[in-house]
């Protein structure tokens, strides 16, 4: 059976947190070391936001939750419901990228297409939104997906809020027709 895709509703938000402990979890530690990983759970997380503006989309494999992920018209950049910091400012699209936000796969559904499924749901809909461009904040981990799908690194910088260093990358790229594509899954 082929991946799923549908906006996420609030019914949707109990299942998506113990999917973004796993994919925290279980796929950052061969990039990190464990102070590292449970920092940045700190640091990550679902944004409500997203659901409630009807920007967040979950994905299913064969009827499971297999990833979630969605994309912004409002200022912040990364982070969840808990990161302090946030900024509910509207991006203007014809200035502004709309933000790629909260991605995240559970590992028993990595390199199956799911993380293309989300970035090209979230770009069509921003393109849709008038949106001429898209960036994110990069985990090590999420890189090679988004550095696959056209983006480029903008700025390699880290997040140390929490007392420790954790790298993150912030990426873009151009939706125009002739950019490069994340091409199906």
């Amino acid at each position: 059976m082929p991946l799923t895709s549908r906006l996420a509703t609030p019914a949707d938000l109990a299942a998506l947190t113990p999917l973004v402990d796993a994919a925290i979890g279980r796929l950052l530690s061969p990039w990190l070391d464990p102070a590292q990983v449970e920092a940045s759970r700190a640091i990550m997380g679902v944004d409500t936001r997203l659901v409630d503006d009807g920007t967040y989309f979950v994905v299913e494999d064969d009827g499971a939750l297999a990833g979630c992920g969605g994309w912004s018209r409002r200022a912040t950049l990364y982070g969840g419901d808990h990161t302090e910091g946030r900024d509910d400012a509207l991006l203007d699209p014809a200035t502004q990228p709309a933000r790629i936000r909260a991605m995240y796969t559970h590992p028993d559904h990595t390199r199956r297409g799911v993380g293309r499924l989300v970035l090209r749901r979230c770009e069509a809909a921003a393109a849709a939104a008038g949106f001429t461009r898209v960036e994110l904040m990069a985990t090590v981990a999420g890189r090679p997906l988004y550095e696959a799908a056209g983006y480029v690194v903008d700025e390699e910088l880290s997040d140390s809020s929490t007392g420790v260093v954790i790298p993150l990358a912030r990426m873009s790229r151009s939706l125009a027709p002739d950019a490069a594509s994340p091409g199906p899954p």
